[in-house]
């Protein structure tokens, strides 16, 4: 994907949301023009570059994260999404306080993170992808009550919170199993009460559903959205699961090369994108110079620019680009069906990286 020109995201990056009116206390999280940038060695090709590395080096410039600003009130449940390489995951990591910011401002809770992070990290949960925080020796309520003592959480807070562990997914029944022999949902679903054991303000989950099936990520998304519910605690969420962002978070802020592209309501976003599928279509052997005929029987049909566009894969199939706005799925389908000779089909929601492309090339957000 070619790089926007900075006038195209000028042009359609929204505001910040309006904070005019809202309570100070209430803002958990602030960040303004945060920047993390990394130096890289361009090593040079063969064993005379190896050479001439040893004594001038070339290092190319990373912006990891560049000048990002959001502002998150306290219990809000916040998507944080863009492809992979666009910055979700270090920006995570400085608001942790695990990385120091390049530059810009940038608190959590009235502490900035990297600067006073022993007293930070006690009012926050992390929980990064399959990275346990859990000993894997031990029994998981072996592993609660160690962290019951480094976050020195009181007694009575202690039970409450595995009473309601219990009451909302039944983890009692897990007590006593060592973490080792736990299934990769299991284990999800005991870091994820982990990070609320303490009562924190502020909990980043990075992709806490990657690698579970179906059944578990919903029981994922359950407990996520109880504990916030009950407890108001602010969560910011990074996933390649659409379903995650949809199920949880009211609002999404969407990144990529480490600029903020979009920040707003999930609504609007999906009534902006949501409506688009795509149409795979296989035509069979022989039929592979249908894509201008059916083009051109859809470019009449639906008239309009953004209505229907169609590319031939490298797999020989035929891909559909559907706006049901202009152009409904089931009037496409009805054309393409009683027109081509159409082998098998299968219909996609459109991903994130069509919504990142149709932004880059002007789409008004």
């Amino acid at each position: 994907m070619q790089c926007a020109q900075p006038a195209v995201l000028t042009r359609i990056a929204l505001p910040a949301i309006l904070t005019a009116t809202m309570p100070h206390d209430e803002l958990m999280i602030r960040v303004h023009g945060l920047s993390k940038h990394f130096r890289t060695l361009s090593k040079r090709e063969g064993l005379a570059g190896s050479f001439k590395d040893l004594f001038s080096r070339n290092y190319t410039l990373v912006k990891a994260v560049d000048e990002i600003s959001m502002e998150i009130r306290r219990g809000e449940v916040v998507g944080f999404i863009g492809p992979n390489g666009a910055g979700k995951s270090t920006t995570i990591k400085m608001l942790s306080g695990v990385l120091k910011p390049t530059r810009g401002e940038i608190s959590c809770n009235g502490v900035v993170p990297f600067r006073n992070r022993k007293r930070y990290v006690k009012n926050i949960g992390v929980v990064f992808g399959q990275r346990s925080q859990l000993w894997w020796d031990l029994p998981v309520i072996e592993s609660f009550k160690l962290l019951r003592a480094i976050y020195e959480i009181d007694p009575t807070e202690y039970k409450e919170n595995l009473d309601l562990f219990t009451e909302i997914v039944n983890l009692d029944k897990l007590f006593l199993t060592p973490v080792r022999n736990l299934s990769l949902g299991q284990r999800m679903i005991c870091d994820i009460a982990a990070s609320f054991l303490h009562n924190p303000e502020i909990i980043f989950l990075d992709e806490p559903s990657i690698g579970l099936d179906i059944a578990v990520r919903s029981k994922v998304r359950e407990i996520i959205g109880k504990l916030n519910r009950i407890k108001k605690t602010t969560i910011l969420i990074t996933s390649h699961d659409t379903a995650d962002i949809e199920v949880l978070c009211p609002r999404v802020i969407l990144i990529d090369k480490g600029k903020v592209l979009y920040d707003g309501e999930l609504q609007r976003f999906n009534r902006l994108f949501g409506s688009y599928r795509t149409l795979r279509l296989d035509l069979g052997e022989g039929e592979t110079g249908a894509l201008g005929s059916i083009a051109a029987r859809l470019r009449e049909r639906f008239p309009g620019e953004d209505s229907v566009q169609t590319r031939k894969e490298e797999s020989g199939w035929v891909e559909v680009t559907v706006n049901q706005e202009t152009a409904p799925l089931l009037d496409v389908l009805n054309l393409i069906m009683s027109s081509f000779p159409v082998k098998d089909i299968q219909i996609q929601e459109m991903n994130l990286g069509d919504v990142i492309k149709k932004i880059y090339n002007g789409a008004v957000i």
